[in-house]
């Protein structure tokens, strides 16, 4: 339990951090907001079609009497419409952190710098760093998919498929939501993915506690638009946690610090650099 409040707090201190730095809030929305705008219309749509695919892939219950047929198909149309939550919870947040790849790289430089007084960079060009990136979010999104799958078709047991199974998922969000916003200051620190997933692993339930409450707050759209700017924040913060890093003493807690605000340049900080491969 003290790992799930710590993991917590840690989304509730990167949302103060871009309370106090107002300009970097509104800076880290706009990657978010062309994402939603791409989503808003691909979600209204397959939302709109959920009947006809339940019973596209139900022929075998047409002949079932009432009320069974419309139980059956009711609740799998209330999973269906979850794991479609699941899939655009996940890939919105790829997306958004792969649009706003420089908007976020600055944001979380900001917050190491507010913190210690200096910014980890990775010593690989922009463009790698983006390629980097773009591998990584198609393999999570394939490991998402396959978890969507999964979940769907445990969908289909009789009153786990309905209970147990949708708490699973929400788990696995979480996980997958920290995985990958925890990728920006990883990254610039030399871990990449498999060592990502081992961190995040041996602190499952501190993970869990940061990804969760995330997973069910992005369950509304421009929820998730708001909250993007400090869950990155919050991420960074998590990962100073996770890498033993500590705050400089003279913390800046009024937010004044002209080193936080926008266009500011991040101090050198030596780092290995990681490889492509």
């Amino acid at each position: 339990m003290r790992d799930l409040a710590a993991g917590f707090g840690y989304l509730v201190k990167g949302q103060r951090w871009v309370a106090r730095h107002g300009r970097w809030w509104g800076f880290g929305m706009i990657p978010a907001l062309i994402t939603l705008v791409g989503y808003a219309a691909a979600l209204v749509a397959l939302f709109f079609w959920t009947d006809d695919v339940i019973d596209w892939s139900t022929p075998f219950a047409d002949g079932w009497p009432s009320p069974w047929l419309d139980v059956f198909r009711g609740a799998l149309a209330v999973l269906f419409v979850g794991v479609c939550l699941f899939l655009a919870i996940l890939t919105f947040t790829a997306v958004t952190l792969l649009v706003g790849q420089p908007f976020y790289e600055s944001l979380s430089e900001q917050v190491d710098i507010s913190e210690s007084g200096t910014a980890p960079e990775s010593g690989l060009p922009l463009w790698r760093e983006l390629w980097i990136g773009l591998r990584e979010a198609i393999a999570l999104v394939i490991r998402v998919v396959l978890w969507g799958v999964l979940f769907f078709a445990l969908g289909f047991v009789p009153v786990i498929g309905q209970t147990v199974i949708p708490v699973l998922a929400f788990c696995v969000t979480g996980f997958f939501l920290t995985e990958e916003l925890t990728s920006i200051a990883l990254l610039r620190r030399g871990v990449l993915l498999k060592e990502r997933r081992r961190l995040l692993k041996g602190r499952r339930m501190f993970t869990l506690g940061f990804g969760v409450p995330l997973a069910l707050a992005f369950l509304l759209p421009l929820v998730a638009v708001f909250l993007m700017p400090g869950a990155v924040a919050g991420a960074t913060l998590f990962v100073r946690d996770l890498m033993g890093e500590e705050a400089r003493a003279d913390d800046d807690e009024d937010g004044d610090d002209d080193r936080t605000q926008p266009g500011y340049p991040a101090a050198p900080y030596p780092s290995s650099s990681p490889s492509a491969g």
